[in-house]
């Protein structure tokens, strides 16, 4: 399993025009399809006049979500090529979305494909890429007297809290690097043989 992977730390936009079109490209960094949507309403309403609005993403540690559309132009033309764009340089929770506006003069599958691969291209040329290690999320619930034996373990493999409660039953739900995985889980697994946490559930990486 990879440990890491690449994407980028804040919008960007690009520029490309060709016989009298404009196509406008921003990218940027998201987490889920909902942060996608929410991108491209506000994209469909500031630029609404434009004729298209194409885009591509690409979500999860793996780039296993991914997402194109033509948005009316032919097909295989402005989504896939932008999709390209965007695994060309191992990227992921990374969307780009290019408006377009039509200049009067067809462009051509060819004109369509140069154009926005080069928009896209300008965007992501421009962005800020970060590298980012994978987390493995746990969740583990233990009684309340168990507290500082399972907060030594947590602080020692340097894990990232999401949620707590501390009631009688307290919950904890964190990340921990792919490397140091394994050892906390073992040590997990050590305090529940002794009762001390009640209940270990280990997801996919974040």
């Amino acid at each position: 399993m990879k440990e890491n992977f690449f994407t980028i730390k804040e919008k960007s936009k690009g520029l490309f025009k060709d016989k009298g079109s404009k196509f406008l490209a921003f990218a940027f960094p998201v987490q889920s399809a909902d942060q996608v949507r929410s991108h491209l309403q506000e994209l469909k309403s500031k630029y609404h006049d434009a004729r298209h609005h194409c885009y591509a993403y690409v979500l999860g540690p793996q780039g296993q979500e991914f997402r194109s559309n033509d948005d009316g132009e032919p097909n295989h033309t402005a989504g896939d090529i932008i999709l390209g764009a965007i695994r060309s340089k191992n990227l992921t929770n990374v969307l780009v979305i290019v408006v377009r506006y039509f200049g009067g003069t067809k462009l051509g599958k060819r004109g369509l494909i140069n154009a926005y691969r080069f928009s896209s291209e300008a965007a992501l040329d421009g962005s800020i890429i970060i590298e980012v290690e994978i987390l493995i999320e746990i969740s583990i619930t233990f009684p309340y007297s168990g507290t500082s034996e399972v907060m030594y373990q947590l602080n020692k493999a340097g894990v990232i809290i999401y949620e707590q409660e501390y009631k009688e039953i307290c919950t904890i739900r964190f990340g921990v690097k792919i490397k140091n995985k394994q050892e906390l889980a073992d040590k997990l697994r050590r305090l529940q043989e002794k009762k001390i946490i009640h209940s270990i559930e280990i997801t996919s990486g974040q």
